[in-house]
């Protein structure tokens, strides 16, 4: 069961127009969506966006069920044209719940845990792409080492690339627990109550669904799908996805960089977002009942009216 993090929170700072347009841009399994729901009008709408099936199976029905829905397949990155097909101006509020969901973790034949066996997958939308057993057999140890370093921030990337390289000269790499186990083997230095192979899943992840990359394109083009006040409410819940949206919305809420010395309103000091309180992290009760909510962090920003 899929219980989303920061629910309460998220939605406080989302939602303004009652009646207004908002954007899931990471359905799931839809429990932010359902909670916005019950908060919104008869005349307002949702679009909801995921790149993986399965959750589209789901926010269809939703949609049967709710006219205020529509449901979009693809990647968040794609919300202008998502927009665009909507005939939608600009919305009231977009929200991205990053990551992987608890669906996805607890599904053995996905792949995404080192804990499960199942086949080497990873992929969010497992209708197309390569898989990670795919992706391994072909790249490059260079390129597998900046994999593990700048995605999965591993001290050790260098020798674990070398023992997959080794090992699939031997065999193909095809099972989750099979690479999980060639990690644990790898690693000489293992960091407390962490698995061995916590990072390198976690990097391989991020490079075959192209996370990072979907989210500086959809950082780049948010600021114009918004109207006038409407909100980006973002849940994270590692450091290089925090980084991005935190260093993204302190950049937008400051504007352009004037030489000094010359005049100019206060206007244009100011950027087009304005931030909305501080980061946000879930309360020691939510992480007691659900210990997958104990690294997030939420940010949010306004567009200026």
């Amino acid at each position: 069961m899929h219980e989303s993090v920061l629910l309460e929170e998220s939605l406080q700072g989302l939602v303004g127009p009652l009646s207004g347009r908002y954007v899931d841009g990471t359905f799931g399994r839809g429990g932010h969506t359902r909670a916005l729901l019950a908060l919104l009008n008869d005349d307002a709408a949702v679009l909801v966006m995921d790149k993986d099936p399965q959750a589209i199976e789901v926010a269809q029905a939703l949609a049967a069920e709710d006219a205020r829905v529509s449901v979009y397949h693809g990647s968040f990155a794609d919300l202008p044209d998502a927009l665009r097909q909507l005939g939608w101006v600009g919305v009231d509020g977009v929200l991205l719940d990053l990551g992987v969901s608890s669906p996805q973790l607890d599904q053995d034949e996905r792949g995404f845990s080192f804990q499960r066996q199942g086949p080497l997958d990873m992929r969010m939308d497992n209708s197309s792409g390569q898989t990670v057993a795919e992706y391994l057999q072909w790249v490059s140890e260079t390129d597998l080492i900046s994999v593990l370093r700048d995605y999965g921030e591993e001290r050790f990337a260098r020798r674990i690339a070398a023992a997959i390289v080794k090992a699939r000269a031997d065999s193909p790499i095809t099972t989750t627990l099979q690479l999980a186990e060639l990690v644990k083997v790898a690693h000489p230095r293992w960091e407390k109550h962490k698995h061995p192979a916590t990072r390198t899943f976690q990097a391989l992840r991020i490079a075959i669904n192209r996370e990072l990359e979907d989210l500086d394109v959809l950082l780049d083009a948010v600021v114009d799908c918004l109207s006038p006040g409407g909100r980006l409410a973002v849940i994270s819940f590692h450091s290089l996805e925090d980084r991005k949206v935190k260093q993204f919305m302190r950049k937008a809420s400051q504007g352009p960089k004037i030489p000094r010395g010359v005049p100019v309103q206060g206007d244009a000091m100011r950027g087009p977002l304005a931030l909305v309180g501080k980061a946000i992290k879930p309360s020691e009760r939510e992480v007691q009942t659900n210990v997958r909510a104990r690294s997030a962090v939420l940010r949010i920003a306004e567009r200026r009216r």
